[in-house]
């Protein structure tokens, strides 16, 4: 068994283990229907052979469908089977925990940027505490690129113009290749990097000293908020031009057309860079746009301050 999973990446989290045992039962079942089939097709093709001079009849194919119906039952069943599973892991993998810590991934030709609640910032090696759930908010500057870490069984594209995330929950300290899987140019191939769990004590100490630290990511779109004259318009005073942002984020906002929708990542930047896109009932279309202004970082930055609001 332990030969087995050396031909397979090595595992380092919970997930990766659950998604390899899909995996292997799935292969499994493959090669033993394959091995089934091919048997059968060689012993029928010589029970049945013609054999020169024989002047026996072939019997018509009997009326009786039990057994067919019994088998195409079990495969359907075996098939209903690998689906369930393999829904429920999916969706599994969809849905991050409530105390997930979010690091922010901008991807860009051809590196990794990646800032920490803490303000910490590296480029194409991500540091992680050992046994906590981790939600990653990714986008991307130019092109599509797609963050895997084989170890931990994850991937998923990070697309310009909009978030996408992943998360796990790695469960074992070491050092894991991170790759880009979306060929997104002439360096794509470079475009990799280190995964690297170590201990809660090790990565609260890593973060808070060394290079790279920095404001928070809810400090720096706090001064970016109020740079660009935001807090004019969103202010928590009556009166105000626009809607009050303190503890929208995660609530359903009702338009002037009449539709609405739950306030999130994707919503919030679309709001920042095309406002007359979406108008919130109430309200006129007097925001401008900051397309050109803000940086996909910037954009991180905001997003991160307004959801930190209550």
């Amino acid at each position: 068994m332990n030969l087995l999973f050396k031909l397979l990446p090595e595992q380092a989290t919970e997930y990766a283990r659950q998604v390899d045992e899909l995996y292997l039962f799935i292969l499994a079942v493959s090669v033993f229907f394959t091995a089934l089939f091919v048997f059968l097709m060689v012993y029928f093709t010589v029970k049945y052979r013609h054999k020169a001079g024989s002047t026996e009849k072939v019997e018509p194919p009997h009326e009786h469908y039990t057994p067919e119906m019994i088998g195409g039952g079990l495969l359907l069943a075996l098939l209903m089977v690998m689906f369930f599973w393999g829904a429920k892991l999916y969706f599994k993998a969809q849905r991050p925990p409530a105390d997930a810590m979010e690091i922010l991934v901008t991807g860009k030709q051809w590196m990794w940027k990646i800032q920490h609640p803490s303000g910490k910032k590296e480029i194409n090696t991500l540091h992680l505490p050992v046994g906590r759930a981790i939600k990653l908010n990714m986008t991307s500057e130019d092109v599509i690129h797609n963050f895997f870490i084989p170890a931990f069984r994850v991937k998923n594209d990070t697309v310009p113009g909009r978030y996408t995330q992943l998360w796990f929950k790695p469960d074992k300290i070491g050092t894991y290749h991170l790759f880009c899987t979306e060929y997104c140019g002439t360096e794509h191939s470079r475009m990799g990097g280190y995964v690297k769990v170590m201990s809660e004590e090790e990565y609260e100490n890593w973060t808070s000293g060394g290079a790279g630290a920095d404001e928070t990511p809810v400090e720096a779109g706090a001064r970016h908020f109020a740079e660009l004259g935001c807090i004019a318009c969103h202010g928590a005073i009556s009166g105000a031009l626009g809607p009050n942002l303190a503890g929208v984020y995660g609530k359903e906002v009702n338009f002037s057309d009449g539709s609405s929708l739950v306030r999130d990542d994707d919503y919030i930047r679309e709001s920042i860079l095309n406002p007359q896109a979406k108008l919130v009932a109430g309200y006129a279309p007097i925001m401008p746009t900051f397309q050109g202004q803000v940086s996909e970082e910037q954009l991180g930055h905001l997003i991160a301050y307004i959801k930190s609001l209550e």
